[in-house]
């Protein structure tokens, strides 16, 4: 037997203006939302008093943003060598409350929500994650090793990767050999690739790396795929996974990532994003508020899990639904309600995977 209770607590991170105001366009980006009145609804289970959902704000595009699969060229920032961008155009914040459900209750899949939870302890007890030597020379390869598991893809290669903090961006921290800056957690409802940059970027790791190719660094002036592989990846199926791992020794409590389930997504949500680097242009997509959006999270993470977050998969509908393959999951950082007020900064790494494989685009995972 289980019974529910709600509360309320006093959140320690910055309010910002009331959800009704969409935000004007502006020129950075924006930290994270709350308001006072977030619940938290516990039940007890097996004695334990467990978290069921909680409230969050996310940051949606308004409705006033003009919603595009295809690039319009209206939404777009410049990005620099570490990392770090420049004024934000054409964007409109819309500030929204929404259910964030605990997802070590509801087990969502990679196959049908986009993401899953995984335990993936690393074989090395101490990881250096702001080093770039171990992560090239020990994690990547147990990355690679993993994904190649879940998904049985001929070719798992890492091609990139972030480590965030709020508190690592204020004080400017960079990635040991790697000139990079760690990034803040990314307070918006997003997702890493489009219809265009997703067969785009396949297409970049078949070429010599770029400037801002974290391949160049693993690998020198060699491309990260063979020509065969990618045009294999384009006849067939290439998926785009992120491995996302909280890389403190403390439980995360503060900036979760939260993730929609592919199967409630509308393609009649999204909008495209630009990021201009200096020798190519990125995509995301951005996305308006949709009630039928279910956000899930798994609170508490430990360096021991990890998130596993399709970004884009070539065999996927777009629009989710019963009995398809998800694309992938929109997803953002939020304030949990449920966080102590002295849980420690969120420090987080997000590696991305290239897979290539051999079966046919219609099949499952």
């Amino acid at each position: 037997q289980t019974h529910s209770s709600f509360s309320s607590r006093r959140l320690f991170h910055v309010v910002i203006p009331p959800l009704t105001m969409a935000s004007a366009s502006v020129n950075t980006w924006p930290d994270a939302p709350t308001r006072d009145d977030l619940k938290v609804r516990t039940e007890k289970r097996d004695g334990e008093e467990t978290v069921v959902a909680v409230d969050g704000v996310f940051n949606y595009q308004s409705g006033a943003v003009e919603r595009c699969l295809r690039s319009n060229g209206k939404l777009y920032t410049v990005r620099d060598g570490t990392g770090s961008d420049g004024a934000m155009v054409g964007m409109q914040w819309g500030p929204t409350k929404v259910t964030v459900e605990n997802g070590r209750l509801t087990n969502p899949n990679l196959d049908v929500d986009g993401f899953e939870l995984r335990r993936f302890p690393t074989s090395v007890g101490h990881l250096d994650f702001f080093d770039e030597k171990p992560l090239f020379s020990s994690y990547f390869p147990e990355c690679e090793r993993l994904i190649k598991e879940a998904t049985g893809a001929k070719v798992v290669r890492v091609f990139d990767y972030n480590v965030r903090s709020q508190g690592g961006k204020l004080e400017k921290k960079e990635i040991k050999g790697g000139g990079v800056q760690v990034q803040s957690p990314a307070h918006i409802v997003h997702n890493d690739y489009t219809q265009t940059s997703g067969p785009a970027r396949l297409r970049q790791l078949g070429n010599k790396p770029t400037m801002n190719d974290v391949s160049r660094r693993m690998r020198g002036e060699a491309p990260l795929l063979t020509q065969e592989e990618v045009e294999l990846g384009l006849k067939n199926r290439f998926m785009i996974i992120n491995v996302w791992r909280s890389i403190r020794p403390e439980p995360c409590e503060v900036y979760p990532l939260a993730l929609a389930s592919a199967s409630t997504l509308d393609p009649n949500d999204l909008c495209v994003f630009e990021i201009r680097y200096a020798d190519r242009v990125g995509e995301n997509y951005f996305a308006a508020h949709n009630p039928q959006h279910r956000w899930q999270y798994f609170p508490r993470m430990t360096p021991d899990e990890a998130i596993l977050l399709k970004q884009w998969d070539s065999a996927g509908a777009l629009g989710g639904g019963a009995g398809t393959t998800s694309t992938f999951s929109l997803h953002s950082a939020f304030a949990d309600p449920s966080a102590s007020p002295e849980a420690a900064d969120r420090q987080s790494i997000e590696t991305r995977l290239i897979c290539i494989f051999d079966d046919a685009p219609s099949s499952k995972l």
